[in-house]
């Protein structure tokens, strides 16, 4: 693990004591993870006497989000579920049968954003019976457009629970927390830990904020982490899986379902994480982060990971509002200017098929390159200029399979003389009357007229 330099640290808590002030938010702590570590952390404002600044228990809302995401992916990847399949086989008798566990996990359900009843965040929460779910609960179709639902994430803690058997947060501490080293992390306060509070909005004067058991609704926003812990689950998310998750499943996590209309920034959801598209405050072009912001009366939190610069931020403060809610992304951008990432060196690494076979390829007159990106992955993308591509993992039978990109999920089968790809054929020479073009090519060949 390697230490920031001492300019970057004061320019980092410069930062975060600013957002303590003018946030006026009781206590915060701020930490940024990097090579997979907690390389600096901050404390402002009345912590705890005697308590350790990553060691501090707050409520982090939302982030729980990804958690429970985890134990459902956990799920899939064992073989019990699949993301299509409706709720209702799983759980049944929901106003919500015909809606698939993937679109709840991205918020496409059209599931209602907040559970019946009583406020659930500020109230005691019970069974999923006693919710007395009903059609007012199913708010939009199913996959028409991204609404953010808390009640579908109970439901997703619900549907673990009795395939396991046993409560969504039992699961996800002895399957989860505990093997990834999130010993601090609970449902409920574990002391030291921050009391939550609201800030009055013309006076500087608090209020206490209470805190409960959310019943089946803990899946959507019930934990209590510390600093430490949460950096952990950032390194997570950079590819530290801890065999938590296979590195393929968290890269699945991380891939937009669903963009957010309302946000003020380009704002997608993936499978429990939220991905944001930013502009680099310095220019040169825009910064994408994975991870998820978390509120709950008395709390705010924000968790966010650069996978490119393999550089993480997190902010924790016992707040209900004010708390400034682009900390941890100001957090990443100080690292970056600060101590830009030194890469790897690059070394030669085994090419996944014959050098042959890569290099030009045309798509009817349009030039295209098939890549070796290290990995063991291929790329196809536009050679010169834009065009549909996707990076593509080895498949069964010698076959290869898209990861990302416009070909995400298609076949791709190689030949020496042509690739075969969602019944596009690319040729090595623009519609090579050799190859099997779609439709063939003319007799009369490339002509001046």
């Amino acid at each position: 693990m390697t230490e920031l330099l001492p300019s970057t640290q004061r320019t980092l808590l410069a930062r975060v004591a600013r957002a303590q002030r003018d946030g006026r938010v009781p206590s915060l702590v701020a930490g940024v993870v990097r090579d997979g570590a907690l390389v600096w952390h901050a404390g402002r404002g009345a912590l705890p006497d005697g308590a350790a600044e990553d060691d501090v228990q707050y409520r982090i809302g939302s982030i729980s989000k990804t958690v429970c995401a985890v134990t459902v992916l956990r799920l899939r990847d064992e073989g019990l579920l699949d993301l299509d399949d409706p709720l209702d086989r799983h759980l049944p008798g929901t106003p919500l049968g015909d809606r698939t566990l993937g679109q709840l996990l991205s918020h496409l359900a059209g599931a209602g954003s907040e559970s019946p009843g009583r406020w659930w965040e500020r109230t005691p929460g019970g069974t999923l019976e006693e919710l007395g779910l009903g059609d007012a609960d199913r708010v939009l179709p199913a996959a028409r457009r991204f609404h953010y639902s808390n009640l579908g994430f109970g439901l997703l803690g619900e549907v673990v629970a009795r395939l396991r058997g046993r409560a969504w947060a039992d699961v996800a501490r002895d399957e989860v927390l505990l093997p990834l080293g999130m010993t601090r992390t609970s449902t409920r306060p574990q002391q030291p830990a921050a009391a939550g509070r609201a800030v009055h909005p013309w006076a500087d004067l608090v209020l206490s904020e209470p805190e409960h058991d959310a019943g089946v609704m803990a899946a959507a926003g019930q934990l209590w982490c510390t600093a430490a812990d949460l950096a952990r689950l950032g390194a997570l998310l950079l590819g530290d899986t801890g065999d938590v998750l296979s590195p393929a499943t968290v890269e699945e996590m991380t891939l937009p379902a669903g963009v957010d209309p309302t946000s003020p920034v380009w704002a997608g959801y993936g499978l429990g994480v939220q991905v944001l598209r930013l502009e680099r405050p310095e220019g040169g072009g825009t910064t994408t982060l994975v991870g998820h912001g978390g509120s709950m009366p008395g709390f705010l939190a924000g968790l966010w990971v650069d996978r490119e610069e393999g550089a993480g931020a997190l902010a924790m403060g016992n707040t209900t509002s004010g708390m400034d809610s682009g900390l941890a992304a100001g957090l990443l951008n100080d690292l970056r200017v600060a101590e830009p990432r030194i890469v790897a060196p690059w070394t030669p690494q085994p090419c996944p098929v014959d050098p042959e076979l890569l290099g030009p390829w045309f798509w009817g007159p349009s030039p295209y390159a098939l890549r070796s990106v290290g990995g063991g992955l291929l790329h196809l993308g536009g050679l010169g200029r834009p065009g549909r591509a996707s990076r593509f993992r080895p498949g069964p039978d010698g076959t290869w399979v898209g990861l990302d990109g416009y070909f995400a999920g298609e076949t791709l089968r190689i030949a020496r003389d042509h690739l075969w790809l969602a019944t596009f054929v690319f040729t090595r020479t623009p519609y090579d009357p050799a190859a099997p073009v779609p439709g063939g090519v003319s007799d009369e060949g490339w002509t001046t007229s």
